[in-house]
């Protein structure tokens, strides 16, 4: 080999004399640097992978103090730790050595014969020679978007290219720790991100960044260094992170077109005047198959970016009409993170085909948000209504009716500002206890008993005949589908 790439490089060099003390098992670690420090805590001024030297100055004398020393340096990125023999190094404590080997962070003892010197002129040659590679590297990374373009790679090609190019497994993680592109994993559970953007970017086996974006990092670039390769080094890892960055920067793009023109699409469904064929050529472009039943939401107390990330992956179109967020998704698609939003109200419809009308699904989803937002429940399924079901879905039939039971009794309401409508179904909600229902109204129990009886008069109906209870029951079922109550 050649050049001293390695802690073990340098350890079997003749010239060099070291002698290991502890932490064999890290012999295997790069070098990129070797650096003279005496301060008990150079790691603001260090990059990775470099060899400390020192005389001991700044070695600490109590165990404790000798083993955060030594952790501080590792968890740094630090190589290894040289302390030259005979001159400033205190006694190295237990915990000190135990640490060293718990980690595999080699300790070397320089003979006093043998200057700090000569161990930094071995290390410069071995990066002279591996300097041709990576400014290589750094050349092929500069074309990476290039790749894009003139080969048609997709965001999974390009950085299995970056990957063999740099010498590193590369992961993208949000700040959440998700993938941040499609196609390039996020990194291993347990892997230390940065805590700032000052942070050091240095990590035991490699490198984490931010990738930046505006306002703020769009997540983390984790780099680690694999096996039987030639790491390319912090500066092509950068450029890689850069690389990420503009490539976030187009899939935002890209996304923020789809979801505009899935959002136009959406208004035309809505206001049926797509014909099948073309509305079927509409959402298959945005990933909805003509094969798959797709659902209409209507969700309510959620933010647009919130609903985006619940539903990840899953193919949809999206239309923000004042309070309400239309959604149009698979039928299959999974709610469980949507359902997660905090304060969330939403409605689904029944599943239909791709390319079908959406007027009543959009009565179905409405309907099913409005029973969401009164229960408390984040999300109800039309479905899920064993009387609504029942209930046809032409319009003028469900007019006739709402109007032939409740017509009198929702013109009192609206005219005198009660609550009759609303009273009577909380009642029936509660299953005619009303002890329950009067302490879901806030009134009193006797306040409840007149209003009872009050629409009684006013629709012709006796509430404590089955007959007459279940047409008031469906009526109101039917309103509820129409929007008016």
């Amino acid at each position: 080999m050649d050049g001293h790439n390695t802690v073990e490089d340098l350890v079997r060099s003749p010239a060099l004399q070291l002698k290991v003390l502890a932490g064999e098992r890290g012999l295997g670690r790069s070098v990129s640097w070797a650096h003279v420090s005496e301060l008990e805590d150079p790691t603001p001024w260090l990059l990775g992978a470099e060899v400390i030297m020192t005389t001991g100055i700044g070695v600490p004398r109590a165990a404790a103090a000798q083993r955060a020393y030594l952790e501080r340096l590792d968890d740094a990125g630090v190589a290894a730790l040289a302390l030259s023999a005979g001159l400033h190094v205190p006694p190295l404590r237990r915990a000190f050595l135990d640490a060293a080997e718990d980690r595999g962070f080699p300790v070397l003892e320089v003979p006093l014969a043998v200057p700090f010197i000569a161990i930094a002129q071995e290390v410069a040659a071995a990066v002279q020679a591996d300097a041709r590679q990576r400014l290589g590297a750094q050349l092929q990374v500069f074309g990476a978007l290039r790749w894009l373009a003139s080969e048609s790679l997709d965001t999974a090609g390009l950085f299995r290219r970056l990957e063999r190019l740099s010498g590193y497994d590369i992961y993208l993680t949000t700040p959440q720790g998700r993938p941040l592109l499609p196609g390039v994993p996020a990194p291993p559970p347990g892997v230390r991100l940065p805590a700032s953007l000052e942070a050091p970017p240095t990590i035991p086996g490699g490198f984490a960044l931010p990738v930046p974006a505006p306002g703020g990092p769009a997540g983390f670039l984790v780099a680690f260094e694999r096996e039987g390769a030639r790491p390319a080094g912090l500066a092509v890892v950068q450029h890689i992170a850069t690389v990420a960055a503009l490539r976030v920067a187009m899939v935002r793009s890209e996304r923020e077109t789809l979801r505009r023109q899935g959002a136009e699409t959406l208004a035309e469904l809505l206001q049926d005047v797509l014909d099948p064929e073309t509305a079927r050529r509409r959402l298959a472009l945005a990933g909805l198959a003509a094969d798959r039943d797709v659902v209409l939401l209507v969700v309510r107390d959620a933010a647009d970016d919130a609903v985006v990330q619940a539903l990840g992956e899953h193919p949809h179109l999206m239309l923000r009409r004042q309070s309400d967020l239309y959604v149009l998704t698979a039928a299959d698609a999974d709610t469980a993170e949507l359902e997660a939003v905090p304060g969330i109200a939403a409605g689904v419809s029944r599943a239909i085909a791709p390319g079908s009308s959406l007027r009543v699904a959009q009565r179905e989803a409405l309907w099913a948000a409005s029973r969401a937002a009164e229960s408390g429940r984040p999300l109800v399924a039309y479905g899920a209504d064993t009387t609504g079901r029942w209930l046809p879905a032409d319009v003028g039939v469900l007019t006739a009716l709402v109007e032939h039971v409740l017509g009198d009794v929702l013109r009192y309401d609206a005219e005198h500002g009660s609550e009759l409508v609303a009273s009577v179904r909380t009642w029936m909600e509660r299953d005619r206890r009303v002890d329950d229902a009067a302490r879901a109204l806030h009134v009193h129990p006797n306040t409840l008993a007149y209003r009872l009886r009050r629409f009684g008069a006013l629709t012709g109906r006796d509430l404590s005949a089955t007959g007459d209870f279940a047409e008031v029951w469906l009526a109101l079922r039917a309103a509820g589908q129409l929007g008016r109550v």
